[in-house]
């Protein structure tokens, strides 16, 4: 078996020399067996020959002990959405409003309690260096212990300034942990089930979101005469799942590419030999991932305090410069893609179609999340079938359309009170939060840190966050003003817009499904990464049918 291998992965090094177009996949000519895993050649079509040959087996013990893992650190991402939804619920509540002597239509409290939430985020995200200094887990801690401090501030709030410093407190630490988590998760998944395992971690926003609906829902149905219980008691259950992940975040090993980054070798190879392969040491796919960490890694100084002011490295090289421009337009495109105000009109819409229950409205919105959930889960995995290109060019097109359905069934509705145009906007807006779900939300702080190299992804994370933030602030104190002043014609704006997404996804987006984070490095360091990325999987896809077909039919 292994003199087969041997002779294929020659044939394929001598093969792809011919295909790639940048120098790092004109691979010299090695023989290579398995067995003698000190000859392997890190390279992207190694890495193929040896999926292709050796897969391990993703219902192994390994894997599912990675799952659980994963599972575990999901609670992240529910914690942010529920803390990103609660104040949207309570803000409704009359006892909430009363308590702190707050309008209902609203004033400049209530926009400093929405609007803290966010400085906060922005503040938090300036942190996210500090990963790279006592590592991802710590963290995802300290991340959620503040949030708990935060929630117990909030929840024991007697007035406005204490319960506005509490929500900062509360989102400051809740960005530091959402933000390590999904940093953590990438380096730490398999390159063929990156997309699944990492990518679902945003789709248990969703989850958060309908926890926090529910719960503020549930109180106010049965404790509104009960004082401030309908909206203390949703606030404390802020302290659910942080609560949990302090507890057990630190049974779970660190990244493998921040221990090979402080010379732990032997935990980083435990770390890839039990989640990648099974627990099998001798497994060709732990040799050739710890030369690659070790050969882009190894010999980086730990991170100080002081990288804090080092922003050089985002923007060293031409390589550096390309990635952080995409990690910077997918952050800004998962944020500004219409999906912040889609759902706008919806009032109107269901007003419009004989719909004006408050209960049934929320329970529409709850559907909307739920609906969310489930289509960017199935989303998560078909990135890594259908890979992340394909799957955001046909999305966002897919967006496109639905924004121009739901602006022309909005003025059908404004303009001529069109009842049967209000019902075609309702059912597209659920369209588009389906689209966009399967398309984006389990991408979006994924798919930014794939793209950065290892040294640069702690200090990318915070790009991330900030341009993020940036968008929503955007989305929060303009969109408003536009829907105000121009209407559906914003909706129009946001189908051109995306129109623009489509193409420069198709222009620049590098492709990153089943490559490991450091073979990408070679992808960057190409003249035209994104058709050096393109070509690399092509490769890949050959090199994979070419060795089913060496194997013959199954005896």
């Amino acid at each position: 078996m292994a003199s087969e291998v041997k002779d294929t992965q020659v044939s394929h090094m001598d093969t792809s020399k011919g295909r790639a177009s940048h120098d790092s996949m004109d691979r010299q000519k090695r023989h290579v067996a398995f067995d003698n895993v000190d000859g392997i050649e890190p390279s992207a079509e190694t890495y193929a020959t040896i999926m292709a040959t050796n897969k391990p087996n993703p219902r192994g013990p390994g894997y599912i002990q990675l799952y659980l893992l994963a599972g575990m650190v999901f609670l992240c991402s529910t914690m942010n959405g529920f803390d990103s939804s609660l104040m949207g619920s309570i803000n409704a509540l009359p006892n909430y409003t009363e308590y702190f002597g707050l309008p209902s239509s609203g004033n400049a409290s209530t926009g400093i309690v929405f609007a803290i939430f966010q400085v906060g985020q922005m503040c938090g995200a300036l942190f996210v260096w500090m990963t790279d200094w006592y590592g991802r887990t710590w963290h995802i801690f300290f991340g959620c212990l503040g949030v708990c401090v935060g929630t117990i501030v909030t929840s024991l709030a007697t007035n406005l300034p204490m319960f506005i410093g509490g929500r900062f407190i509360l989102s400051f630490f809740a960005t530091c942990a959402h933000t390590a988590a999904p940093l953590y998760l990438v380096e730490i998944s398999p390159a063929s089930y990156r997309g699944t395992i990492a990518g679902a971690y945003n789709t248990f926003y969703n989850v958060g979101s309908i926890l926090a609906t529910a719960s503020v829902y549930a109180c106010h149905l049965h404790l509104a005469d009960q004082g401030d219980l309908d909206w203390r008691i949703p606030l404390w259950l802020q302290m659910a799942c942080p609560g949990v992940v302090c507890i057990l975040i630190k049974f779970l090993p660190d990244s493998p590419r921040y221990l090979i980054a402080a010379d732990q070798h032997e935990k980083a190879k435990e770390i890839i030999t039990k989640y990648h392969t099974n627990g099998d040491p001798d497994h060709p796919l732990v040799a050739l991932q710890m030369k690659e960490m070790l050969g882009t890694v190894q010999g980086v100084p730990k991170a100080t305090w002081r990288d804090l002011f080092d922003l050089s490295i985002l923007v060293e090289k031409r390589s550096s410069r390309y990635r952080l421009m995409l990690n910077i337009a997918f952050s800004w495109f998962g944020q500004f893609s219409g999906n912040n105000i889609s759902s706008y009109y919806l009032p109107l819409m269901l007003d419009g179609v004989g719909v004006t229950d408050t209960n049934t409205k929320l329970v529409l919105n709850i559907v909307y999340s739920v609906i969310g959930w489930l289509f960017s889960t199935a989303g998560a995995r078909l990135h890594d079938v259908v890979g992340r290109r394909k799957m955001l060019i046909s999305s966002t097109l897919g967006l496109a359309i639905c924004l121009a359905l739901v602006a022309a069934g909005a003025a059908g509705k404004v303009e001529y009170d069109n009842s049967a145009a209000a019902t075609m906007s309702i059912t597209f807006i659920f369209v588009f939060g389906a689209v966009f779900s399967v398309g984006y939300t389990p991408m979006q702080p994924i798919y930014p840190a794939e793209v950065v190299s290892n040294k640069m992804r702690a200090k990318a994370m915070g790009t991330f966050k900030l341009t993020a933030g940036a968008a929503g602030f955007l989305n929060t104190f303009v969109a408003p003003i536009a829907l105000s002043s121009i209407g559906y014609w914003f909706y129009v704006f946001f189908v051109f817009w995306d129109t623009f997404e489509m193409a420069f996804i198709y222009f620049f987006f590098v492709e990153t499904k089943g490559l490991t984070l450091e073979e990408l490095d070679a992808i960057f360091e190409a003249k035209n990464p994104r058709k050096a990325s393109v070509e690399a999987k092509k490769l890949q896809k050959t090199i994979i049918k070419e060795e089913k077909a060496n194997e013959g039919p199954k005896v």
